[in-house]
């Protein structure tokens, strides 16, 4: 290491005695939220039809409609606000289980309208 790391390093672990446990425990999650924000910023503002295609998949939608519906959302305009979350507000308006919106999804494209 070079001098002036090596200054602010023993600085830093000086820092670090004094505090308690709870207090390094607290200093842990704040750096570990510094850490993720980026990633999180990056996820919510970037997506793709595989991507959604995956979430589809996870919440029990089979392969071929997850296809279709991410097709439909993304028709739509609706791509940045998740194929997913379309399946689920969907859901909620149609009373139907994420399957049956997802179906609802493929024989009416206009079922999106108005939902957000």
């Amino acid at each position: 290491m070079t001098d002036p790391r090596l200054a602010k390093f023993e600085q830093r672990r000086e820092t670090l005695k004094t505090m308690s446990d709870e207090q390094l425990k607290d200093r842990f999650w704040q750096l570990c939220n510094q850490v993720v924000e980026p990633v999180l910023d990056l996820a919510r503002t970037h997506t793709s039809p595989s991507i959604e295609r995956s979430v589809l998949l996870r919440m029990g939608v089979d392969s071929v409609s997850s296809h279709g519906v991410v097709d439909r959302v993304l028709e739509a305009g609706l791509l940045g606000k998740g194929a997913g979350h379309c399946v689920l507000k969907v859901s909620q308006k149609t009373g139907k289980d994420i399957r049956g919106a997802a179906q609802a999804i493929l024989d009416d494209k206009n079922v999106l309208n108005g939902l957000f």
